[in-house]
């Protein structure tokens, strides 16, 4: 007999993960990286864009993690999957980064299997990991379950994915893809092409063969690919999107608001400029 009428069509629905979902049926998933945004409103300017997931990046930006929390919570509520990428994955990030409400942690700077196996103990509970009990999760709406249950559907809608940013990590690759419990391999090409000595060409022949080498590898292993730093190179990223890759950063909320405000200044500087030039 259930002692807990509903559980399982409340768990399913409180720990639903839509991005997970869209990868496994081979879709396209579009995020935001959150850098400048406070409140929560970043997230339903994320939703209302159009984006199917958004990250909160601790790593690049000043937003402390119960601001992080804020914003994942209302992405959740708008059927917008959040994550939070962390600063440092070595200490305890990983685990308040999840009780604060990500569906997902985002690990940079990871090179070996060992950190990934690492990463992976940090970020699912037993039996896949080590992650540390909460009494109360937000992502269930403070609501008590089972800890079997929760266990489980936690584990399963959770996504952990490591960022692969260097030569080296490149080197490990194979050993990476194959850690049960990773997700995603995520490739920050920008910092990649840094490591390799030519920082910013996203689209360097020794970018490309790198990414076609984890498309295919993870392909193999079946995990999914991620792609972050070449939203400015459309034509680039449509050859990597029809290799494979699915999860697509797509910039930062900064970096949108730089571009729409310069653009508007300029379009309305243009057309002053003409009006002024009527009249001399």
């Amino acid at each position: 007999m259930n002692d807990y009428p509903g559980i399982e069509m409340n768990l399913a629905q409180l720990t639903r993960n839509s991005v997970k979902e869209k990868l496994s049926a081979k879709g396209t998933v579009l995020s935001m990286t959150v850098t400048f945004g406070r409140g929560s409103e970043i997230a339903r300017v994320a939703k209302a864009a159009g984006f199917d997931s958004l990250y909160v990046d601790l790593e690049h930006s000043t937003i402390d993690l119960r601001d992080a929390g804020q914003i994942c919570l209302a992405a959740q509520e708008l059927g917008l999957t959040p994550f939070i990428r962390v600063a440092d994955w070595r200490g305890a990030d990983i685990g308040r980064a999840l009780d604060a409400g990500a569906m997902g942690i985002i690990a940079p700077h990871v090179e070996t299997a060992e950190d990934a196996r690492e990463i992976v103990r940090q970020a699912r509970y037993f039996p896949l990991g080590e992650r540390s009990a909460s009494p109360q999760l937000p992502l269930l709406g403070y609501r008590q379950f089972p800890v079997d249950d929760v266990f489980r559907a936690v584990n399963d809608a959770t996504m952990v994915t490591v960022m692969l940013e260097s030569e080296r990590a490149l080197d490990n690759l194979e050993a990476i893809a194959d850690v049960d419990g990773v997700d995603m391999v995520f490739v920050g090409t920008y910092d990649l092409s840094m490591d390799m000595g030519i920082p910013g060409d996203v689209c360097h022949p020794r970018v490309r063969s790198a990414l076609r080498h984890v498309v295919e590898t993870c392909r193999r292993a079946g995990k999914f690919v991620g792609i972050g730093g070449m939203a400015g190179q459309p034509d680039e990223l449509s050859i990597w999107i029809a290799a494979g890759a699915q999860f697509i950063s797509c910039g930062t909320d900064l970096g949108f608001l730089i571009k729409g405000s310069t653009l508007a200044a300029q379009r309305i500087g243009e057309i002053s400029s003409k009006v002024e030039q009527r009249h001399e």
